[in-house]
């Protein structure tokens, strides 16, 4: 008996060693970026934007080409931690890319975009997306880890981030960080969200357009998004007193103060509960671009079923626009969710003369 407790104490000893070692090169692995950094802009715009022009832009959350109508996730009450195969992640960037080429936008703001991943299979979608869009390519990593050692199996090696694709000639791309509610040691392995925030130069003009991609917090207590909102807000105002442009859109992952709440109601919030953008909040004049008509994502707690009454619908997605910026047209593009869990949204919109 002795020796079975001696031994029993010894593996618990070793697991105790190895899960402080494992924490330790984690934490010392941990990625911190700089408050702003620099980000690379591949390929070429050669298209030149004046006030007065008008110009569309597509958001898509590609959920990084294994959220997909046949897939749950366990953060959303699912049991997925990733696709069976590379053959279906690529399978389904095929679809995402053939969707979005449809949706023919000029500017594309897309988020989940894996380069380096175990839960893609090493498929760098980055580059795959660029190939297959108009445009230079901007991308900025929000989540890079090389181990996530959740859940059984682990998510293992996570290299993604948020992707602009741009046609026009943009002056500078930024990788502007934005603060977290979470502590170590689990901020460790969260993301690192931000903003990834381009400058378009306009002719004959000392204004830009200033464009925003963002991908907002999630699984937080809501404080994280609140702070992420926030920031947000004094960015765009900022720029928007220089005169400048603003477009900024994305995965806010929070419903929309000019959207009905009763359109799509929550059923359920132990798995994930959205918070709310408040227009109002951004100042006088601003205005919020989403189409309530389809919804924008879908809760990853099943394979995607319409008619399953546990099926839960969102509107997350959309665009923030500065009062100079006017609002043509807004379409939320249906996919029915089967490459991945958001549908695109589309504006079309003109920089006021």
């Amino acid at each position: 008996m002795k020796t079975i407790l001696k031994i029993l104490g010894g593996l618990i000893g070793l697991v105790l060693v190895l899960a402080i070692a494992l924490v330790t090169w984690l934490s010392l692995r941990e990625y911190r970026p700089e408050a702003e950094e620099i980000v690379e802009i591949k390929g070429s715009g050669n298209s030149l934007l004046k006030a007065g022009d008008s110009l569309s832009l597509v958001t898509c959350n590609i959920g990084y080409g294994g959220l997909d109508a046949e897939h749950d996730f366990f953060m959303d009450g699912g049991s997925d931690v990733r696709v069976e195969s590379r053959q279906i992640v690529e399978r389904n960037m095929e679809g995402i890319r053939s969707m979005l080429q449809e949706a023919e936008g000029d500017i594309y703001f897309l988020q989940e975009v894996d380069i380096d991943s175990k839960r893609s299979y090493g498929f760098n979608e980055s580059e795959y997306l660029q190939e297959g869009l108009k445009g230079a390519a901007a991308f900025a990593g929000n989540f890079l880890c090389d181990y996530v050692p959740y859940p059984l199996p682990t998510i293992g090696r996570v290299h993604s981030g948020i992707l602009t694709v741009n046609p026009y000639a943009a002056e500078s791309a930024v990788r502007v960080a934005l603060p977290t509610s979470f502590t170590w040691p689990v901020r460790v392995c969260q993301l690192k969200r931000c903003l990834l925030v381009e400058r378009v130069p306009l002719k004959d003009s000392e204004k830009e357009l200033v464009l925003i991609n963002l991908h907002l917090d999630a699984y937080d207590d809501g404080t994280g998004r609140e702070m992420q909102t926030r920031q947000l807000a004094e960015l765009l105002n900022a720029e928007y007193e220089k005169g400048n442009y603003c477009i900024a859109g994305g995965d806010f992952n929070q419903t929309f103060s000019n959207i009905d709440p009763s359109l799509y109601p929550v059923q359920d919030r132990e798995n994930f509960s959205p918070g709310l953008v408040e227009v109002s909040d951004f100042g006088e004049g601003w205005q919020l671009a989403n189409d309530p008509s389809t919804p924008t994502c879908r809760l990853l707690n099943q394979p995607y079923d319409p008619k399953n009454a546990a099926t839960q619908h969102y509107v997350l997605d959309g665009f923030l626009l500065s009062p100079n910026v006017k609002l043509e047209q807004v379409q939320t593009i249906d996919g029915g969710f089967r490459y991945t869990d958001h549908n695109p949204v589309k504006i079309t919109v003109t920089l006021s003369e």
